[in-house]
């Protein structure tokens, strides 16, 4: 047995905080310009509509969806550092053509859609970082390490609309740089910020990063990569075959999270408004501060599940976090008599705008730079008549909604972390790269079905069919993890090697 140095731990740990950073910055290079797409697309390109917006924003994860299997793989059989060089490499490029779609003639959306495809390419990079750190860490340091990492990506979201906040102070007009034809303005400065951080985390990655790998115990082992003189062959505990039941199952499970907590937060705004009678504006308001309480609560969440997961283990917890969400859409359900207000205006007079289809693509905070057309004074509120539900379904009170929001903050940020570890565990000591590309990927997959879930089911057929339907494949996940329960276990539990 190799014992680890003093010197390789220190060198290990310094490399595992450049992948939290790069997660991190992964995460802002999506939130960091979602409230002002709209806007700024607007201003480039006035011939672009809200349905075209909505393949804006799927685009990142589309893209996403096709680089995590790339990159997972490269990072197989060659040194970590080029896909996360390359891939970051890719998003400060994306990020400068962001900051330059204003200046063609034509076709600007386009250029807007293939920088944030770019974007999500690059964002690829996450199968690697994940595959990184289960590599890099024993067993006993996984989970934390895992709810580590998760953490940083909450925390990117978190701070992305912040320092877009920020970036508003600017202005529209800004500072323009004629000799390099660039404009420093709300919109573009948020971007050039993001590709200044992809330099400096570029820099990092060359400085600081160096390939390491321990086994399940701890102990020190060649890495499975390329890395200067190190061979690349893997030790006698790698040898066992992964148990793919347990990795399919896995995956599927994991889409199901980030499916429905795709629904969740894209259906937050057309829920209030059409429960509440809430404005576009108060939706987008009350709902930014729910995500933002939200997003914290699941950073504590991610600080609190690395203790508990030692005494209950990993599966016991994921089993408990889609409990909670199953509970959180139950209580979605429509259960009173009182009726949502309609909005009987839409037959009066059919220049109100309503909610569309493809508006329901959107996430709800990218509706808040959305403006009501000039000649209205006064916006219409209440549930469209257009929705022929709103005619006979029960109104779901608030104390419904903010009860569910509680749950589901709660219940997402778990099943995320457990899956993670969980999957990391079963793979073993073989190269993860690819496994946790697909693992990326099918997240990926759920959050561009997500919102095409709302916009059809939601929008025809009202919220009794969408969230029984949701709590319906929540159900069906509880009794597949009841079927594969006995087989999420580690790689070297299952061969022997380690007492579970």
């Amino acid at each position: 047995d190799v014992v680890e140095t003093q010197e390789h731990y220190k060198s290990r740990w310094r490399s595992i905080w450049i992948m939290y950073l790069t997660m991190f910055l992964s995460s802002v290079g999506f939130s960091i310009v979602i409230m002002s797409v709209w806007p700024y697309l607007q201003k480039i390109d006035p011939t672009a509509d809200a349905s075209f917006l909505g393949w804006i924003i799927a685009s990142y994860s589309i893209g996403q969806m096709v680089a995590s299997p790339l990159f997972g793989v490269w990072s197989n059989y060659r040194p970590r550092r080029e896909p996360l060089v390359v891939s970051t490499a890719i998003s400060v490029a994306a990020n400068c053509l962001y900051a330059y779609v204003h200046v063609p003639h034509s076709h600007n959306k386009y250029y807007m859609l293939t920088a944030r495809a770019l974007v999500g390419f690059g964002a690829g990079n996450v199968a690697v970082v994940r595959s990184y750190i289960a590599g890099a860490t024993s067993l006993t340091e996984r989970t934390s390490a895992m709810a580590n990492t998760s953490a940083c990506q909450a925390v990117g979201f978190i701070l992305g609309p912040v320092f877009q906040t920020c970036f508003t102070l600017i202005g529209e007009e800004g500072v323009t740089w004629k000799s390099i034809h660039l404009q420093l303005n709300m919109y573009t400065a948020p971007v050039v910020f993001g590709a200044l951080l992809g330099i400096i985390n570029i820099i990092l990655i060359f400085a600081i990063f160096r390939e390491h790998r321990v086994d399940d115990m701890g102990r020190q082992c060649n890495s499975i990569n390329f890395e200067g003189e190190e061979s690349g062959v893997l030790d006698q505990d790698a040898e066992g075959n992964v148990d793919h039941v347990a990795v399919v199952a896995i995956n599927f499970l994991f889409f199901v999270i980030l499916f429905v907590f795709a629904v969740f937060e894209t259906i937050a705004t057309p829920l209030t408004m059409d429960m509440y009678s809430w404005t576009r504006e108060k939706a987008v308001f009350y709902n930014g501060i729910i995500l933002s309480v939200i997003g914290v609560e699941s950073v504590v969440v991610f600080m609190v599940v690395k203790t508990l997961s030692k005494k209950t283990g990993e599966r016991a917890i994921l089993h408990g976090g889609l409990l909670i969400i199953l509970i959180g859409f139950f209580i979605l359900l429509p259960w009173g008599k009182k009726l949502p207000n309609i909005q009987w205006q839409e037959i009066k007079n059919n220049s109100i705008p309503r909610t569309t289809s493809s508006e329901m693509l959107m996430p709800f905070w990218s509706l808040q730079a959305m403006q009501l057309p000039s000649n209205r004074s006064v916006e219409p509120a209440g549930c469209p008549v257009t929705q022929s539900w709103c005619l006979n379904t029960p109104m779901i009170y608030l104390a419904q909604y903010i009860s569910s929001d509680i749950l589901i903050g709660l219940g997402y940020p778990v099943c995320n972390v457990m899956s993670y570890t969980l999957y990391s565990k079963i793979l073993g000591p073989k190269p993860q790269g690819a496994y946790m590309g697909w693992l990326t990927a099918s997240g990926s997959g759920a959050r561009i079905l997500g919102p095409v879930f709302v916009s059809q089911i939601y929008t025809h057929l009202g919220p009794r069919w969408a969230f029984s339907l949701i709590c319906g494949v929540v159900v069906v996940s509880l009794l597949l993890l009841e079927i594969v329960y006995k087989r999420l276990i580690a790689f070297s539990v299952r061969y022997g090697r380690m007492q579970e």
